[in-house]
């Protein structure tokens, strides 16, 4: 079996991977991740994942299968991982009581052959009616911190949450159900 190497420094990816039966290597990308306006969502997540990819592919060997992801939150625009406490408090007041989409990016290269796939995954979130006290309460966890959105649903986070429609595992960044299905249709791997 090939080689394969994650992109990405993410611990709740590594955590989510590591549950299935594969081996890999962590590689995290050091692009500087841009936003550009004029893309929509999906077409921003498959960018970033797909320049993630080709970041690490390029520093990789053959007889690699590199895998990257790159997890937005939509809700009128793009919200990224907040700069600071207001920004969380901002993006999270946002969505207090409102949908709003969580999209990830999958993009993975196959070193050997050099053929590329770009694909993505989207779930919608529906936030609870939050006060002004629980937001403040769920910043002082500071699990809001490098996190799209100022969110992590496998945390604290998940109280902030009332329902969701689609892939929890996309929620907190890795589309496992989908990873599954493109590795064993396109790349012969089985994670079970």
């Amino acid at each position: 079996m090939k080689s394969i190497v994650l992109a990405s420094g993410s611990p709740r990816r590594k955590e989510l991977l590591r549950k299935f039966n594969l081996e890999f290597n962590i590689i995290p990308s050091d692009i500087k991740e841009y936003i550009n306006d004029d893309e929509g969502p999906i077409e921003t997540a498959m960018s970033l994942a797909l320049q993630k990819v080709l970041d690490v592919s390029n520093k990789q060997d053959e007889n690699k299968i590199i895998l990257a992801l790159d997890t937005i939150v939509y809700k009128d625009s793009i919200l990224g991982k907040p700069k600071d406490r207001d920004d969380a408090f901002n993006m999270l007041n946002s969505l207090n009581g409102k949908e709003h989409y969580v999209i990830t990016g999958i993009a993975i290269v196959n070193k050997t052959n050099n053929v590329k796939l770009v694909d993505y995954e989207s779930t919608k979130v529906k936030f609870r009616e939050l006060s002004t006290d629980k937001i403040e309460r769920y910043l002082d966890t500071e699990e809001y911190k490098d996190k799209a959105g100022a969110y992590g649903i496998q945390g604290y986070g998940e109280i902030l949450v009332e329902w969701i429609k689609g892939s929890y595992s996309n929620v907190v960044g890795l589309p496992i159900s989908k990873i599954d299905n493109i590795l064993e249709k396109f790349y012969n791997i089985k994670l079970l």
